[in-house]
């Protein structure tokens, strides 16, 4: 037979429980998720460079600097968002439902690459499996593509690119909101549009 005080303790503990798991749900409107079938439909009639960008989503790619300057030069004409981020890195994973709401709205004019830094293939592979992204990332074992982008002080870090493919701004932390990320891809990508 339990003790008042081992069922008032359990009582408590569940109804903890309770609050915490409560606010781990998203809000319908800064950390909602975009489900994969929803990118397609989102992204659907981008132009044939994003298009073919897209179709490698949650892919990892392991070709190095030299493949990732490669992507960045064939993207030319548009301009591009890229995130580097860690499995392990718990303000990446804060942020990263604002990339994916955000990658679905902007993908038609605005390309988006993922650096996967410091990580695991495995932890990154599971991570996308956690939150899927209709683009794919590069991964950066040694932060060689850091350093290309400007974006090592820290994860996680947004570049900004202009379409003559210019780097034009590196946030380096994590964005407070996805109205602030938004502002900032209207801003540095699309020129104030």
């Amino acid at each position: 037979m339990r003790s008042k005080h081992a069922t008032a303790t359990l009582s408590l503990v569940t109804a903890a429980a309770v609050v915490v798991l409560a606010g781990c749900g998203s809000s319908a409107g800064d950390t909602s998720v975009a489900k994969p079938p929803e990118y397609h439909a989102a992204l659907a009639g981008a132009p044939k460079p994003l298009a073919r960008l897209y179709s490698h989503g949650d892919i990892l790619i392991t070709a190095g600097t030299q493949a990732f300057q490669a992507q960045l030069d064939g993207l030319r004409g548009y301009p591009v968002v890229v995130n580097k981020w860690a499995s392990w890195c718990e303000p990446c994973r804060r942020e990263f439902p604002y990339l994916q709401n955000l990658s679905a709205r902007f993908g038609k004019r605005v390309a988006f690459i993922g650096v996967d830094a410091n990580d695991s293939d495995a932890a990154a592979k599971t991570f996308l499996g956690e939150f899927p992204l209709p683009y794919p990332s590069f991964t950066d074992p040694d932060q060689d593509i850091s350093r290309l982008l400007g974006a090592t002080a820290g994860f996680p870090a947004t570049a900004f690119y202009d379409q003559n493919g210019q780097r034009v701004l590196v946030k380096q932390g994590q964005y407070a909101s996805q109205a602030d990320m938004a502002a900032d891809i209207k801003r540095y990508a699309l020129g104030g549009q």
